[in-house]
């Protein structure tokens, strides 16, 4: 029996995938809690449709992401920050710091748990800074902390 399924089932597929199930796992388990419909003909082609949709939407949002890294790859962002008489900073600078940054020089929003820092940046000079943009594309972005004056 075919079913579409409603929500993703360990073992079986993910949401949206027509799966050939038996009858009585279809009947007793996956309707009664709401995880699959029996596939009619017109939910088959509703559910294609969407397959379709979503096939459509995640390749203009990699499209989008692509641009994003290559416009990041090309940036350069200067962070002031106040320092001692050793040049070193009184604090750090976080990634937070390189988000709010980079949506202030660049108008892209950046989430700071995408940048991938191992700890913040405590002295003056340059950085390259990873950032994860979408999926397994990524940018680096050159970072040049200088003393605030």
């Amino acid at each position: 029996m075919q079913v579409i399924l409603k929500q993703d089932v360990e073992k079986i597929g993910q949401q949206g995938e027509i799966v050939d199930l038996s009858k009585g796992y279809v009947r007793n388990f996956l309707v009664p809690r709401g995880l699959a419909e029996v596939a009619t003909a017109g939910k088959l082609e509703e559910a294609r449709h969407e397959m379709e949709a979503t096939a459509e939407r995640e390749r203009r949002t990699a499209e989008r992401a692509e641009e994003i890294a290559a416009t990041l790859n090309k940036s350069v962002i200067t962070i002031e920050a106040r320092t001692g008489e050793d040049e070193r900073l009184f604090g750090s600078v976080t990634a937070a710091n390189i988000a709010s940054s980079i949506e202030r020089a660049r108008e892209i929003h950046v989430d700071r748990r995408k940048i991938r820092m191992d700890e913040p940046i405590r002295a003056l000079g340059t950085y390259q800074v990873p950032i994860q943009v979408h999926g397994d594309i990524e940018a680096t972005v050159k970072i040049i902390v200088v003393p605030k004056l």
